[in-house]
């Protein structure tokens, strides 16, 4: 049943568990990357009855954005460690 709601879930366009299905899917291939989205729905059913909230749908956007922001702070953490001090920029996206 998991696989079937993720397999519904990676053709619909412009959301979380499709961006995450198409990210996984070049590296993993097609059927572990149906499987993992079925995981990532199990937990979001999990957290929602747990905790008696709305799904909050994340945007096909979240997997950039949160991969842009870890460069930046790995970018950073590295200058640290060479001794200079990052300027802190602001990044817009």
């Amino acid at each position: 049943m998991l696989v079937q709601s993720a397999w519904a879930a990676s053709r619909t366009k412009g959301t979380y568990l499709r961006a995450k299905y198409e990210s996984l899917v070049g590296r993993r291939g097609k059927k572990r990357a149906l499987i993992a989205v079925g995981h990532k729905i199990l937990c979001s059913i999990y957290h929602v009855i747990k905790n008696k909230e709305k799904y909050k749908e994340l945007g096909s956007t979240f997997l950039e954005e949160k991969k842009i922001k870890n460069k930046i702070k790995n970018i950073n953490q590295q200058l640290q460690d060479l001794g200079y001090e990052p300027v802190v920029l602001k990044h817009v996206i």
